[in-house]
């Protein structure tokens, strides 16, 4: 799976979280998940179950406190994925 695929899916994901959709209005790659986009800390692991659902991977921990943007989200995947 390449980059803009993986990109699509995590926005897609990331969407269903979100309460206000205008935050998707300036939101970029290097939006902060919890600050910018809103979504509170509980979700994430929600985010992160999906994640590895969506793509066959495992998240651990250290990898998932790593995850602060989206980009960082989008990384994390690549990196599982090999």
């Amino acid at each position: 799976m390449d980059k803009a695929a993986i990109k699509e899916q995590i926005y897609k994901m990331l969407k269903t979280y979100t309460r206000k959709a205008e935050v998707w209005e300036t939101a970029t790659d290097d939006s902060k998940i919890l600050q910018d986009l809103k979504i509170n800390s509980a979700r994430l692991v929600d985010i992160t179950l999906e994640m590895e659902d969506t793509f066959d991977i495992e998240i651990d921990n250290d990898a998932m406190d790593r995850i602060v943007t989206i980009n960082d989200a989008i990384e994390v995947v690549m990196e599982k994925l090999g």
